[in-house]
């Protein structure tokens, strides 16, 4: 302990300085917007090159897995590419010459870095803005919506798991088409709730739950999960409803970001909706 003392005395002038420092960078960093961008870019490289590091040693032991998932994808693809054929035979509709651009680009990446136990969850792509990846992007895996993107740098990106308290998405009830909020209830990796479903309307258990057209980010009909129970609370209009979620978080490995190529022309209109 008195040697501790003796070695404090020596070094204050120098650990006050460090300490100082460190108080110094912090100021600057969260009160200019220029140096918080570069600190946060230059963070997200970094942390990034470690998780993929890391990431590489993981998936090397479980290939396996990964050809089987990767394979049931493959088989699940073909089945829908063969069911839209047939009916493009059966039902063939005349096209216009011209072909409009697609409403939604996907972009596949890399899961690096991903976390389910705690309240605020987030999720590390290994695809930057060098790839096109930009804030508000969308995520989404085979089984359905993941989370969304939040930071990017030239290589990396990060984004708000599904499972962060921070999150919310419009989702709708498929057989009705109604449309609620569904937040994480920060509880399960497996569940969230589906709010603003009045309870007039008819719900079941298994009912299936997907993203809705008011959502903007995400393709309208993109899988969220199953309705596993619901109730009403009483003194309000609205169900309590518990949806099993479609994707498991625990095994994410390959993910698809998806950029709405219009969302910047509806936000421009929506805007001067407001002004007016």
């Amino acid at each position: 302990m008195r040697s501790l003392f003796r070695f404090l005395l020596r070094n204050y002038f120098l650990m006050m300085f460090l300490a100082l420092e460190a108080i110094s960078l912090v100021l600057i960093v969260s009160f200019n917007n220029y140096q918080r961008v570069t600190f946060f870019n230059s963070s997200n490289n970094f942390a990034g090159t470690v998780y993929e590091k890391f990431s590489s040693f993981d998936d090397y032991f479980s290939l396996s897995r990964t050809n089987a998932r990767l394979a049931a994808e493959n088989a699940s693809l073909r089945k829908q590419l063969q069911l839209r054929m047939m009916l493009q035979e059966k039902y063939p509709v005349n096209r216009p010459d011209t072909v409009e651009a697609p409403a939604y680009v996907f972009t596949s990446a890399k899961v690096i870095s991903n976390s389910v136990n705690k309240q605020f969850n987030y999720i590390t792509l290994n695809k930057g803005s060098r790839q096109g990846i930009k804030q508000d992007m969308g995520i989404i895996d085979a089984s359905g919506v993941v989370g969304v993107i939040t930071n990017v740098s030239p290589n990396y990106s990060t984004g708000l798991s599904l499972l962060n308290k921070r999150f919310s998405i419009s989702a709708k009830i498929t057989k009705n088409n109604y449309s609620g909020a569904l937040v994480w209830d920060g509880e399960h990796y497996n569940s969230a709730d589906l709010k603003e479903i009045p309870f007039h309307v008819i719900v079941n258990v298994g009912d299936t739950v997907v993203t809705s057209a008011n959502s903007g980010i995400f393709p309208e009909g993109i899988m969220i999960g199953i309705i596993k129970k619901f109730d009403v609370e009483s003194g309000t209009n609205f169900y309590n409803i518990k949806v099993e979620l479609s994707t498991n978080f625990n095994t994410l490995k390959f993910v698809e970001v998806v950029q709405n190529t219009k969302q910047t022309e509806l936000k421009n209109l929506e805007k001067n909706n407001i002004t007016e």
